[in-house]
């Protein structure tokens, strides 16, 4: 079967940059390994002292042999997120690393305008040596609300959609024409240009058949469970709307993976008592200061949509794919919360793994067997601290990761 690669305007018999693995031969991708990150608040830390300590992470992720490290953006009044501006974290991260990949996770784009995104994008993929991936996403309504702009979910989609189709269009031409309800350009000279073309990877995030209607690789939230059905409708869209056998428009198989709040230690008890208590600050961290910031003000536009749940993120478009999972976070949680541990106790609420390094060693066999292709870990949340999150990062890198990679690939494609 001959190579096909997805292009701008279709199929190619040419890639753009050279692959690593042929998704037309069938052969099976290698597993990657990467990090998901909020930068939450800290009890008792800076926000210097936050800032140093992660990096101090990152560097030892870079080490250990990582895929990539993908950063979210939250904004006033989320307090979960002290990264809100990722890119000028990114740019430190840009010089601490050499090989692993990284970006936004997601950009909220109908917060950017197009224009500073497609030359700071390109500033971070020259500054990395092409090291960048772009993940991409609507965000709330109540984060748009406090940006001044329409609070309903219609047009924050249409920002999102104008928002994406400028960015592409402007990361892989020379010159931007366009012609939007936001914005428009014409002729505008695009003087800055990323050094991956057409432009870096992108990533959508929680709902597996837009990201493969877009050609873009996917991160879901959830437990396993979710995973083992997401993984097939990942597929089953991706041959559907990209073709079989069909690669992203970079030349790279298309990857999905599943957030997994990881604590690693020397016991399982040990583990669980630092898990379970940051459990508890990860689920107040993410959602209660949104509620009670929307019931202080009143904002009763906010505090429920029609299928019950809270209503910071707002009402569901329409015509978009359905997914498995209430979007609201918080409902997410109380229904992860009532997940049976069943024969595993080293789970909490379906989506945490607390555990020694053999407990995670188990749950990899049931998360390999849902065919996915990439496992994302996050190992500072809630109230974890730097050293305990340090140590997990060590044990997984050392004890769990060479089982699944016994040679790091580079990071670069």
């Amino acid at each position: 079967m001959a190579r096909r690669y997805a292009t701008l305007r279709g199929l190619s018999s040419t890639p753009g940059r050279e692959i690593l693995y042929d998704y037309g031969t069938g052969d099976a991708m290698p597993l990657r390994f990467g990090v998901f990150d909020h930068i939450e608040p800290v009890p008792g830390q800076r926000l210097d002292q936050i800032y140093r300590e992660r990096l101090v992470q990152i560097e030892r992720l870079d080490r250990a042999g990582f895929y990539g490290y993908h950063l979210a953006e939250h904004h006033t009044p989320a307090i979960h997120s002290l990264a809100p501006s990722q890119n000028v974290f990114l740019g430190s991260v840009a010089q601490r690393t050499t090989r692993m990949r990284f970006g936004p996770c997601v950009y909220v784009l109908p917060l950017h305008h197009p224009l500073r995104l497609i030359e700071e994008i390109s500033m971070l993929d020259n500054l990395s040596g092409g090291r960048l991936d772009i993940g991409v996403g609507r965000g709330g309504v109540m984060e748009a609300f406090f940006w001044g702009q329409e609070a309903d979910p219609e047009t924050n989609y249409a920002r999102y959609l104008e928002t994406l189709a400028i960015i592409r269009e402007g990361l892989s031409h020379d010159q931007l024409t366009y012609a939007g309800r936001f914005h428009s350009f014409e002729n505008l000279p695009m003087y800055l240009r990323p050094l991956q073309k057409p432009y870096p990877p992108l990533w959508y995030m929680r709902n597996p058949v837009t990201a493969a209607m877009e050609g873009m690789h996917t991160i879901i939230v959830g437990s396993i469970d979710g995973l083992a059905v997401a993984v097939p409708r990942y597929r089953a869209a991706w041959e559907e709307h990209q073709g079989s056998g069909t690669l992203t428009v970079q030349g790279h198989e298309p990857m999905i993976g599943l957030v997994v709040h990881l604590v690693v230690a020397e016991t399982d008890d040990d583990a669980m008592r630092i898990a379970k208590p940051a459990w508890e600050k990860y689920r107040w961290n993410l959602a209660a200061p949104r509620r009670l910031e929307a019931e202080k003000r009143n904002l009763t536009q906010f505090m429920q949509t029609k299928d019950g749940s809270f209503g910071f993120v707002g009402e569901r478009p329409k015509g978009l794919p359905t997914r498995e999972m209430r979007r609201d976070i918080d409902a997410e949680l109380e229904r992860f919360d009532q997940v049976k541990q069943g024969t595993h106790p080293n789970r909490i609420g379906g989506v945490a793994l607390a555990g020694t390094p053999r407990a995670v060693l188990e749950y990899m066999e049931e998360y390999v067997a849902t065919g996915a292709n990439y496992f994302v870990c996050s190992f500072q949340w809630g109230d974890i601290s730097h050293a305990d999150a340090m140590r997990s990062i060590e044990l997984f890198a050392t004890e769990v990761m060479p089982r699944y990679a016994p040679a790091a690939s580079p990071a670069r494609a």
